[in-house]
Protein backbone atom coordinates (compact mmCIF):
# COMPACT_ATOMS: atom_id res chain seq x y z
CA UNK A 1 0.00 0.00 0.00
CA UNK A 2 1.56 3.52 -0.77
CA UNK A 3 2.41 6.18 1.46
CA UNK A 4 1.45 9.30 0.09
CA UNK A 5 3.51 11.63 3.17
CA UNK A 6 4.40 15.10 1.19
CA UNK A 7 7.09 17.55 2.64
CA UNK A 8 6.92 18.54 6.07
CA UNK A 9 8.19 21.20 7.91
CA UNK A 10 11.33 22.72 7.61
CA UNK A 11 12.76 26.13 5.48
CA UNK A 12 14.54 23.45 2.99
CA UNK A 13 11.01 22.24 2.08
CA UNK A 14 11.95 18.65 2.99
CA UNK A 15 9.88 16.43 4.55
CA UNK A 16 9.45 14.78 8.36
CA UNK A 17 10.15 16.69 11.56
CA UNK A 18 13.52 17.09 13.63
CA UNK A 19 15.48 13.33 14.04
CA UNK A 20 15.94 11.98 17.41
CA UNK A 21 19.35 11.45 19.69
CA UNK A 22 20.53 8.25 18.69
CA UNK A 23 17.40 7.01 17.24
CA UNK A 24 15.75 8.37 13.87
CA UNK A 25 12.68 9.41 13.14
CA UNK A 26 11.36 7.26 10.77
CA UNK A 27 9.80 8.87 7.75
CA UNK A 28 7.13 7.49 6.11
CA UNK A 29 7.59 5.82 2.52
CA UNK A 30 7.27 8.25 -0.48
CA UNK A 31 4.35 7.83 -2.26
CA UNK A 32 3.98 5.43 -4.62
CA UNK A 33 6.13 2.90 -2.53
CA UNK A 34 4.91 0.15 -0.13
CA UNK A 35 4.78 1.49 3.21
CA UNK A 36 4.64 -0.57 6.68
CA UNK A 37 4.65 0.53 10.61
CA UNK A 38 8.16 -1.57 10.25
CA UNK A 39 11.23 -0.44 8.28
CA UNK A 40 11.19 -2.35 4.98
CA UNK A 41 13.42 -5.08 3.08
CA UNK A 42 14.38 -4.50 -0.40
CA UNK A 43 15.63 -7.75 -2.10
CA UNK A 44 18.40 -7.55 -4.24
CA UNK A 45 18.74 -9.32 -7.90
CA UNK A 46 22.37 -8.78 -10.13
CA UNK A 47 21.66 -9.06 -13.07
CA UNK A 48 25.58 -9.44 -13.40
CA UNK A 49 28.23 -11.54 -14.34
CA UNK A 50 30.76 -9.54 -11.74
CA UNK A 51 29.20 -8.36 -8.37
CA UNK A 52 30.84 -8.51 -5.73
CA UNK A 53 28.89 -11.21 -3.70
CA UNK A 54 26.65 -13.42 -5.79
CA UNK A 55 27.88 -12.18 -9.47
CA UNK A 56 26.77 -14.68 -12.00
CA UNK A 57 24.13 -16.73 -9.95
CA UNK A 58 21.24 -14.66 -11.80
CA UNK A 59 23.07 -13.15 -14.95
CA UNK A 60 20.14 -13.99 -17.65
CA UNK A 61 16.19 -12.74 -17.83
CA UNK A 62 14.60 -16.46 -16.63
CA UNK A 63 16.88 -16.74 -13.53
CA UNK A 64 16.71 -13.22 -12.37
CA UNK A 65 13.01 -13.43 -13.00
CA UNK A 66 12.90 -16.33 -11.16
CA UNK A 67 15.10 -15.11 -8.29
CA UNK A 68 12.84 -11.65 -8.11
CA UNK A 69 9.62 -13.64 -7.10
CA UNK A 70 11.41 -15.51 -5.15
CA UNK A 71 12.35 -12.94 -3.23
CA UNK A 72 8.79 -11.12 -3.26
CA UNK A 73 7.12 -14.58 -1.94
CA UNK A 74 9.81 -14.70 0.82
CA UNK A 75 8.82 -11.15 2.06
CA UNK A 76 10.75 -8.76 0.09
CA UNK A 77 8.74 -5.19 -0.36
CA UNK A 78 10.73 -4.11 -2.85
CA UNK A 79 12.95 -6.04 -5.35
CA UNK A 80 15.98 -3.72 -6.60
CA UNK A 81 16.87 -4.97 -10.18
CA UNK A 82 20.67 -3.98 -11.56
CA UNK A 83 22.64 -4.44 -14.32
CA UNK A 84 26.04 -3.28 -13.41
CA UNK A 85 28.84 -4.29 -11.08
CA UNK A 86 29.93 -1.55 -8.67
CA UNK A 87 32.31 -3.58 -6.63
CA UNK A 88 36.20 -2.38 -6.44
CA UNK A 89 37.53 -2.34 -9.47
CA UNK A 90 34.69 -2.83 -11.65
CA UNK A 91 34.30 -1.72 -15.25
CA UNK A 92 32.08 0.19 -16.53
CA UNK A 93 29.26 -1.58 -18.99
CA UNK A 94 27.84 -0.31 -22.47
CA UNK A 95 24.41 1.70 -21.78
CA UNK A 96 22.99 -1.35 -24.41
CA UNK A 97 24.40 -4.22 -22.37
CA UNK A 98 22.85 -2.66 -18.94
CA UNK A 99 19.11 -1.92 -21.03
CA UNK A 100 19.99 -5.80 -22.57
CA UNK A 101 20.57 -7.29 -19.09
CA UNK A 102 17.41 -5.65 -16.84
CA UNK A 103 14.96 -4.73 -19.28
CA UNK A 104 13.07 -8.07 -19.26
CA UNK A 105 13.67 -8.65 -15.72
CA UNK A 106 12.09 -5.34 -15.17
CA UNK A 107 8.78 -5.53 -17.29
CA UNK A 108 8.50 -9.13 -15.91
CA UNK A 109 8.40 -8.06 -12.40
CA UNK A 110 5.77 -5.31 -12.49
CA UNK A 111 3.82 -6.91 -14.68
CA UNK A 112 3.09 -10.02 -11.72
CA UNK A 113 2.79 -6.81 -9.46
CA UNK A 114 5.93 -6.63 -7.79
CA UNK A 115 6.99 -3.10 -6.57
CA UNK A 116 10.67 -3.23 -8.49
CA UNK A 117 13.60 -0.63 -7.90
CA UNK A 118 16.35 0.13 -10.59
CA UNK A 119 19.87 0.26 -9.66
CA UNK A 120 21.63 2.28 -11.96
CA UNK A 121 23.18 5.62 -12.65
CA UNK A 122 22.37 6.66 -16.18
CA UNK A 123 19.36 8.32 -16.86
CA UNK A 124 18.63 6.37 -20.22
CA UNK A 125 18.86 3.08 -18.49
CA UNK A 126 16.16 4.56 -15.41
CA UNK A 127 13.71 5.60 -18.37
CA UNK A 128 13.52 2.79 -20.01
CA UNK A 129 13.22 0.74 -16.27
CA UNK A 130 10.27 3.21 -15.96
CA UNK A 131 8.42 2.73 -18.73
CA UNK A 132 9.41 -1.20 -18.01
CA UNK A 133 7.29 -0.46 -14.65
CA UNK A 134 9.99 0.19 -12.49
CA UNK A 135 8.77 2.61 -9.06
CA UNK A 136 12.16 3.70 -7.61
CA UNK A 137 15.36 4.97 -9.47
CA UNK A 138 18.97 3.77 -7.23
CA UNK A 139 21.01 5.68 -8.14
CA UNK A 140 24.32 4.87 -5.66
CA UNK A 141 25.98 8.07 -7.44
CA UNK A 142 23.35 10.28 -6.45
CA UNK A 143 22.74 11.94 -9.55
CA UNK A 144 26.73 12.71 -9.83
CA UNK A 145 27.35 10.39 -12.66
CA UNK A 146 24.57 11.25 -15.17
CA UNK A 147 23.93 15.01 -14.95
CA UNK A 148 20.61 14.03 -16.57
CA UNK A 149 19.12 11.54 -13.75
CA UNK A 150 17.97 14.36 -11.59
CA UNK A 151 15.72 15.96 -14.16
CA UNK A 152 14.45 12.71 -15.50
CA UNK A 153 13.45 11.44 -12.01
CA UNK A 154 12.00 15.30 -11.71
CA UNK A 155 10.11 15.02 -15.03
CA UNK A 156 9.03 11.12 -14.16
CA UNK A 157 7.97 12.17 -10.15
CA UNK A 158 9.59 8.80 -8.78
CA UNK A 159 11.00 8.39 -5.40
CA UNK A 160 14.72 8.76 -5.73
CA UNK A 161 17.72 7.28 -3.99
CA UNK A 162 20.68 9.97 -3.77
CA UNK A 163 23.64 8.22 -1.96
CA UNK A 164 26.77 8.98 -1.04
CA UNK A 165 29.44 8.56 -3.66
CA UNK A 166 33.09 9.42 -3.94
CA UNK A 167 34.06 8.19 -7.48
CA UNK A 168 33.21 4.97 -9.62
CA UNK A 169 34.73 1.65 -8.53
CA UNK A 170 38.55 2.30 -9.91
CA UNK A 171 38.29 5.41 -7.94
CA UNK A 172 36.78 5.34 -4.64
CA UNK A 173 39.15 2.70 -2.89
CA UNK A 174 41.84 5.88 -2.74
CA UNK A 175 38.90 8.34 -1.62
CA UNK A 176 38.18 7.00 1.80
CA UNK A 177 39.68 9.69 3.95
CA UNK A 178 37.45 11.52 6.65
CA UNK A 179 38.21 13.76 9.62
CA UNK A 180 34.80 13.14 10.79
CA UNK A 181 32.84 10.62 8.64
CA UNK A 182 29.26 11.28 9.99
CA UNK A 183 29.47 15.15 9.46
CA UNK A 184 31.38 14.93 5.90
CA UNK A 185 28.68 12.47 4.47
CA UNK A 186 25.91 14.26 5.69
CA UNK A 187 27.36 17.43 3.90
CA UNK A 188 28.28 15.97 1.19
CA UNK A 189 24.57 14.40 0.88
CA UNK A 190 23.03 17.62 2.24
CA UNK A 191 24.71 19.46 -1.28
CA UNK A 192 23.61 16.81 -3.25
CA UNK A 193 20.05 16.88 -1.67
CA UNK A 194 20.07 20.73 -2.74
CA UNK A 195 21.62 19.85 -6.17
CA UNK A 196 18.59 17.70 -7.14
CA UNK A 197 16.28 19.75 -5.61
CA UNK A 198 17.28 22.43 -7.67
CA UNK A 199 16.70 20.37 -10.67
CA UNK A 200 12.93 19.88 -10.19
CA UNK A 201 13.37 16.23 -7.98
CA UNK A 202 10.41 16.68 -5.10
CA UNK A 203 12.06 16.94 -1.48
CA UNK A 204 8.88 14.19 -0.43
CA UNK A 205 10.56 12.04 -2.93
CA UNK A 206 14.45 11.66 -2.16
CA UNK A 207 15.57 8.83 0.25
CA UNK A 208 19.06 8.72 1.30
CA UNK A 209 21.88 6.42 1.51
CA UNK A 210 25.02 6.50 3.27
CA UNK A 211 26.86 4.56 1.14
CA UNK A 212 28.17 1.65 2.74
CA UNK A 213 31.51 0.51 1.48
CA UNK A 214 31.53 2.90 -1.16
CA UNK A 215 34.58 4.56 0.00
CA UNK A 216 34.51 3.89 3.76
CA UNK A 217 36.84 1.78 5.87
CA UNK A 218 35.17 -0.50 8.15
CA UNK A 219 35.35 2.04 10.98
CA UNK A 220 33.83 4.42 9.11
CA UNK A 221 30.45 2.20 8.25
CA UNK A 222 30.51 1.38 11.90
CA UNK A 223 30.03 5.35 12.26
CA UNK A 224 27.68 5.57 10.10
CA UNK A 225 25.46 3.14 11.47
CA UNK A 226 25.44 3.91 14.55
CA UNK A 227 24.47 7.90 13.63
CA UNK A 228 21.40 6.97 11.70
CA UNK A 229 20.23 9.93 13.22
CA UNK A 230 22.37 12.16 12.19
CA UNK A 231 22.09 10.54 8.16
CA UNK A 232 18.33 10.64 8.67
CA UNK A 233 18.53 14.49 9.31
CA UNK A 234 21.36 15.33 7.42
CA UNK A 235 22.95 16.54 10.67
CA UNK A 236 20.22 18.29 12.43
CA UNK A 237 17.48 18.94 9.84
CA UNK A 238 14.12 17.48 8.38
CA UNK A 239 13.63 13.73 8.29
CA UNK A 240 14.24 11.86 5.21
CA UNK A 241 13.57 7.68 5.03
CA UNK A 242 17.26 6.40 5.22
CA UNK A 243 17.98 3.12 3.13
CA UNK A 244 20.66 0.48 4.77
CA UNK A 245 22.59 -1.58 2.23
CA UNK A 246 25.60 -3.20 4.64
CA UNK A 247 24.14 -6.93 3.26
CA UNK A 248 27.66 -9.47 2.95
CA UNK A 249 29.62 -6.29 2.67
CA UNK A 250 33.17 -6.45 3.33
CA UNK A 251 33.14 -4.67 6.86
CA UNK A 252 31.39 -7.99 8.10
CA UNK A 253 33.56 -10.32 6.38
CA UNK A 254 36.85 -8.84 7.97
CA UNK A 255 34.48 -8.59 11.98
CA UNK A 256 34.09 -12.41 11.24
CA UNK A 257 37.54 -13.48 10.00
CA UNK A 258 38.85 -16.53 10.78
CA UNK A 259 42.21 -17.00 12.97
CA UNK A 260 44.42 -16.91 10.17
CA UNK A 261 42.88 -13.21 10.02
CA UNK A 262 41.31 -14.59 6.60
CA UNK A 263 37.81 -12.46 5.86
CA UNK A 264 34.57 -14.62 6.14
CA UNK A 265 33.61 -15.52 2.67
CA UNK A 266 30.73 -13.47 1.49
CA UNK A 267 27.58 -15.63 2.09
CA UNK A 268 28.98 -16.85 5.43
CA UNK A 269 28.12 -13.14 6.83
CA UNK A 270 24.57 -13.64 6.43
CA UNK A 271 23.96 -14.20 9.71
CA UNK A 272 25.97 -10.85 10.59
CA UNK A 273 23.68 -9.17 8.09
CA UNK A 274 20.51 -10.12 9.70
CA UNK A 275 21.75 -8.60 13.10
CA UNK A 276 22.83 -5.60 11.27
CA UNK A 277 18.87 -5.05 9.84
CA UNK A 278 17.64 -5.75 13.52
CA UNK A 279 19.96 -2.70 14.85
CA UNK A 280 19.18 -0.73 11.82
CA UNK A 281 15.73 -1.05 12.16
CA UNK A 282 15.56 -0.25 16.06
CA UNK A 283 17.29 2.84 15.08
CA UNK A 284 14.92 4.04 12.13
CA UNK A 285 16.53 2.85 9.10
CA UNK A 286 13.43 2.98 6.45
CA UNK A 287 14.35 0.16 4.72
CA UNK A 288 17.51 -2.61 4.61
CA UNK A 289 18.71 -3.62 1.19
CA UNK A 290 19.67 -7.80 1.24
CA UNK A 291 20.72 -10.35 -0.77
CA UNK A 292 18.82 -13.35 1.14
CA UNK A 293 15.35 -12.48 2.41
CA UNK A 294 13.52 -14.62 4.91
CA UNK A 295 15.24 -13.93 8.11
CA UNK A 296 15.66 -10.16 7.55
CA UNK A 297 12.15 -10.49 6.96
CA UNK A 298 12.25 -11.57 10.22
CA UNK A 299 14.58 -9.33 11.32
CA UNK A 300 12.69 -5.82 10.67
CA UNK A 301 9.51 -6.62 12.43
CA UNK A 302 12.26 -7.54 16.08
CA UNK A 303 13.64 -4.14 15.73
CA UNK A 304 10.07 -2.66 15.04
CA UNK A 305 9.18 -4.42 18.38
CA UNK A 306 12.65 -3.25 20.00
CA UNK A 307 11.84 0.27 19.09
CA UNK A 308 8.38 0.37 20.15
CA UNK A 309 9.26 -0.92 23.52
CA UNK A 310 11.75 1.53 24.20
CA UNK A 311 9.68 4.30 23.58
CA UNK A 312 6.93 3.49 25.68
CA UNK A 313 9.12 1.73 28.82
CA UNK A 314 11.36 4.80 30.98
CA UNK A 315 14.68 3.96 31.99
CA UNK A 316 14.64 2.96 36.29
CA UNK A 317 15.17 6.74 37.93
CA UNK A 318 18.68 7.10 38.66
CA UNK A 319 20.02 4.84 35.96
CA UNK A 320 22.23 5.33 32.67
CA UNK A 321 20.92 3.54 30.00
CA UNK A 322 23.94 3.34 26.79
CA UNK A 323 23.60 3.64 23.33
CA UNK A 324 23.27 0.33 21.64
CA UNK A 325 25.20 -0.56 18.91
CA UNK A 326 28.93 1.16 19.41
CA UNK A 327 31.27 -0.47 16.86
CA UNK A 328 34.09 -2.40 17.10
CA UNK A 329 37.75 -0.43 17.93
CA UNK A 330 40.23 -1.17 15.99
CA UNK A 331 37.82 -3.01 13.03
CA UNK A 332 39.72 -2.11 10.01
CA UNK A 333 38.67 -3.12 6.19
CA UNK A 334 39.02 -2.17 2.90
CA UNK A 335 37.48 0.90 1.40
CA UNK A 336 35.16 0.67 -1.17
CA UNK A 337 32.36 -2.77 -1.66
CA UNK A 338 29.68 -1.80 -4.57
CA UNK A 339 27.69 -4.14 -5.37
Amino acid sequence: MASDAGAGAGGTGRPGGPGGSGHAQRAPSPRGLPSAARCLVMGVVNVTPDSFSDGGSWFGPDAAIARGLELAAQGADIVDVGGESTRPGAQRVSVDEELRRVGPVIEALAAAGVPVSVDTMRAEVAQAALQAGARLVNDVSGGLADPQMPRLVAQAGVPYVVMHWRGHSHQMQDRAVYGDVVAEVCEELRRRVDAVVAEGVDPALIILDPGLGFAKLAEHNWALLTHLDQVAGLGGGPVFPVLIGASRKRFLGRLLAAPDDSARPFAGCDDATVAVTALAAAAGAWCARVHEVPANADAVRVGEAWREAASQAPAPAGTAVAAAGAGPAGSAGAAGEGR
